[in-house]
């Protein structure tokens, strides 16, 4: 499914405190099943979240599968911002697979066009993202 419209943050729920791809990734994961707060949980704070140095915030962390995790990449943010946030993304995925977590990272441009295959791989471990080698 190719999405028709960008979707604004004007569009988005009011309780929704997320990203607007964030948010095309929350909602395409409940159109292929899986179920909020069983299935996976949003924005999870680990080693401190934002409030302590090295903390990070995972965006999807699942129990089903319960190895699988899964951040959303924002152009600017995660990418034009320079080596520094890419080398923190690359830390994340380094500091979860010790854990026995694979991190699976999901590039907003992909949910803005075809955000259900884009999913779907990411719940069979394929990443298509820039830092995953586009797949």
């Amino acid at each position: 499914m190719v999405t028709e419209k960008k979707i604004e943050r004007s569009d988005l729920p009011v309780w929704w405190e997320g990203s607007v791809p964030e948010y095309i990734c929350y909602t395409t994961l409940i159109k292929v099943g899986k179920k909020p707060d069983i299935d996976f949980t949003f924005q999870n704070q680990m080693a401190g979240g934002r409030l302590q140095k090295g903390g990070r915030i995972i965006d999807f962390i699942f129990s089903n599968p319960p190895d699988l995790a899964i951040n959303v990449q924002g152009m600017f943010y995660h990418y034009e911002k320079g080596t520094a946030i890419i080398q923190s993304d690359i830390m994340t995925r380094e500091f979860l697979a010790t854990e026995g977590t694979i991190l699976i990272f999901i590039d907003e441009d992909d949910l803005y066009i075809q955000p259900e295959p884009v999913v779907r791989d990411a719940l069979r471990y394929i990443d298509r993202s820039r830092l995953g080698g586009r797949g």
